[in-house]
């Protein structure tokens, strides 16, 4: 059986267990009716629409 001949130092198993603990940036896409990025399969916040449909009524959330 494999023994380690040295010891692993913290610095090296810190960077290793930090290799998977990065958080990931959101995906964001164009809405195709204002411009504004917005996350993938939600309403866009500022105008309101979903695939091109009026989903919320922005005069009346104002």
């Amino acid at each position: 059986m494999a023994v380690p001949k040295h010891k692993t130092s913290k610095a090296r198993s810190a960077t290793r267990k930090a290799a998977n603990m990065r958080l990931a940036t959101p995906t964001l896409s164009v809405c195709g009716t204002c411009g504004n990025m917005v996350i993938p399969h939600r309403v866009c916040p500022k105008c309101g629409f979903y695939r091109g449909k009026q989903v919320i009524d922005q005069e009346k959330m104002a």
